[in-house]
């Protein structure tokens, strides 16, 4: 919560999204720096409804793109997007209470550009605990 007692706003959270993509150590930092890197207040219908989620705080973050492994040079991807999604993010910050917000945040946002990177859900919980 902010000092006025409102929850963190979307800026908020982006910011910390930012910070987290900008210690990315190289050879990350420089193939994160082409996905555009968005924060939405909450994920919208049609997205759960395709990705058939019914519990929109169920989603935190989206991984939209091709992957780095999955490019040619013959087909150029467009440009892929990390969208991190407020209200699910402060409700399970305030669920947990035993992490801080800037943690939380750093972990959907790697979360999403390990995605971007080529790796599964399986492969990221693999190697990070806090996924299992």
């Amino acid at each position: 919560m902010s000092d006025s007692g409102e929850a963190p706003d979307i800026e908020v959270i982006r910011r910390m999204a930012e910070e987290t993509r900008a210690a990315f150590p190289e050879p990350f930092a420089a193939l994160a720096a082409e996905v555009r890197l968005v924060v939405e207040d909450w994920p919208a219908d049609a997205l759960l409804d395709d990705m058939d989620i019914d519990d929109g705080y169920d989603l935190s973050g989206l991984y939209e793109g091709v992957a780095l492994p999955e490019r040619s040079v013959d087909w150029p991807a467009p440009p892929s997007t990390v969208t991190l999604f407020r209200r699910p993010i402060l409700d399970e910050w305030a669920a947990r209470g035993d992490v801080t917000l800037q943690a939380l945040v750093a972990h959907v946002t790697v979360h999403e550009f390990a995605h971007h990177f080529g790796w599964s859900d399986a492969e990221i919980a693999s190697i990070d605990e806090w996924w299992t």
